[in-house]
């Protein structure tokens, strides 16, 4: 599980997310389960936490450890850096330019922006330390 690596390497602990990353973590949850069409009582399945539990984290109540979030990540079909990113957990690197450009392009779905925007920073992050040309 490549995602649990991930977790692992994450320095974690509650006191380290300020109440700011876990409303907007929650909030991005929330909006990418209502994007899915899934409900909150199926993702918290998927996930394998309880309805509640899940409830308190999309409202910003509960601070989720990195090991929920890639759980919460993997139900969704996200990468779960993502998820650390918006928790306050991992830095994060703008690219208005290109996620903006797929955001604005009304030609696509919000299906096909989603996929677009996570494939770009997939290779983003992916890219992370390597030599540019």
């Amino acid at each position: 599980m490549a995602l649990l690596a991930i977790a692992s390497r994450v320095p974690y602990s509650a006191s380290t997310v300020k109440n700011r990353g876990v409303r907007e973590v929650g909030g991005f949850i929330r909006e990418q389960r209502e994007r899915s069409a899934m409900s909150l009582r199926k993702l918290a399945d998927k996930a394998g936490i309880s309805n509640p539990y899940l409830s308190q984290i999309e409202r910003g109540l509960r601070r989720p450890s990195a090991d929920i979030l890639v759980s919460i990540a993997g139900a969704l079909g996200l990468r779960a850096e993502h998820l650390f990113e918006r928790a306050g957990l991992l830095d994060h690197t703008e690219h208005p330019d290109i996620v903006g450009a797929i955001e604005e392009d009304e030609a696509l779905t919000v299906g096909q922006k989603q996929a677009m925007t996570e494939i770009y920073n997939s290779f983003v992050i992916g890219n992370n330390g390597q030599e540019k040309s």
